[in-house]
């Protein structure tokens, strides 16, 4: 029994540099999967992130999992939050990620000095 796909699980992790606009991938669906993911958890931030926005979703639609995100509340190294789609009433919609699909952290705006993360991406794999 594959715990990937019995849970939430880490199924990625990867230090983003926060100060260059850029598109780093986090992780590539495996063969015969599809993956959903949960939400991604910034760690190990080594200084102020507090002007970095931010997508995240497939290589090729960069901002179907989540749109920006402006990570003001990451002001001072050693600092975390939560990644994800916006619980509502209409809840939100979340895409199904095929076979090879990459996934990707796309900052669009730089922090404005020296600052990396490391980016864990949660979700769970299933049987395609």
């Amino acid at each position: 029994m594959d715990m990937d796909e019995k849970c939430i699980s880490l199924l990625g992790s990867i230090s983003v540099d926060l100060n260059a606009v850029a598109s780093t991938t986090i992780y590539t669906v495996p063969a015969g999967t599809k993956m959903v993911v949960d939400h991604l958890k910034p760690r190990e931030l080594s200084a102020d992130a507090g002007n970095t926005v931010l997508t995240a979703g497939q290589s090729s639609a960069k901002t179907d999992f989540v749109g920006s995100q402006t990570l003001s509340n990451l002001n001072a190294a050693g600092k975390s939050c939560k990644i994800q789609p916006v619980p509502s009433a209409t809840p939100p919609a979340i895409v199904e990620y095929p076979a090879g699909t990459e996934f990707v952290i796309d900052v669009t705006t730089a922090a404005g000095s020296a600052c990396t993360a490391i980016f864990d991406l949660l979700g769970k794999l299933a049987k395609a």
